[in-house]
Formats: C-alpha cells, structure tokens, sequence
C-alpha cells in the first residue's frame, strides 16, 4: 500500500530545496544555466507531488513538465505552458551536456527564477 500523504511530503520537502539551490545558484552565485536545471528539478518534483495527490499513485519516471502537469488535470494558462517548455530545455541540457544549448544571459535566468517562483506559489496552493 502506498502511503500518498508519505509521497507528497517527499516530492515538495525536496522541491522546496532543490528551489533553494537554484536561488543561490543564480542569485548569489551567478550560474544562470546550473541555476535553471535547479529550478526545472523543482518544478518537476512539485508537479511529482500534485500528481501523487490527484492520481493517488507514484509518478512516472519522466522529466517532461508538460507531460506530468498533464496527469494532474490542472489547466494551464498559454504563458504556463510556454514557460514550462522553456524550462523543459534547461533539464535536457542539464541532464545531456551533447545538446549544447548557450548559456543564458544571467538576466534572463533571474526572469525565469521569478516567473517560477510564481508558478511554484501557484502549484503549493494546489496541494
């Protein structure tokens, strides 16, 4: 038997350090790419934790945020999903250093850490 309430503490507990990580990495640090692939992680583990809560099942074993937002039934907003692509790509570079993607201007790590924070905020409401 799966303890769900178990599950969800897990993924968003660690969602919320993995955001930690990619603050310092961006803000403190200046590592606008290393700083994206913390923050897709975080993401995807409280996107992990929503569909622990609405499926009542462990989630898959995917990366992919649109894929996994889609099994929570949660509407995204077109900015959303745009974003949630774009965050997609720092996972893939993050995980795969063969698809070399340029480096983000910091500038625009810090919009992305924003606009996440935002999303996040929105996420944990939904939990």
């Amino acid at each position: 038997m799966i303890d769900i309430q178990k599950q969800i503490a897990y993924w968003s507990n660690s969602a919320a350090e993995d955001w930690d990580v990619a603050r310092d990495l961006i803000n403190r640090d200046g590592r606008s790419l290393q700083g994206l692939f913390f923050v897709h992680l975080s993401l995807e583990k409280l996107v992990k934790a929503l569909v622990c809560k609405q499926t009542n099942d462990i989630p898959p074993k995917i990366h992919d945020l649109l894929r996994l937002i889609e099994l929570t039934k949660v509407a995204l907003s077109p900015e959303q999903k745009d974003f949630f692509g774009k965050m997609n790509l720092y996972n893939i570079e993050g995980r795969y250093p063969d698809m070399a993607f340029p480096k983000p201007p910091l500038e625009r790590a810090k919009l992305y850490l924003e606009q996440a924070r935002e999303i996040i905020e929105w996420l944990s409401r939904k939990l």
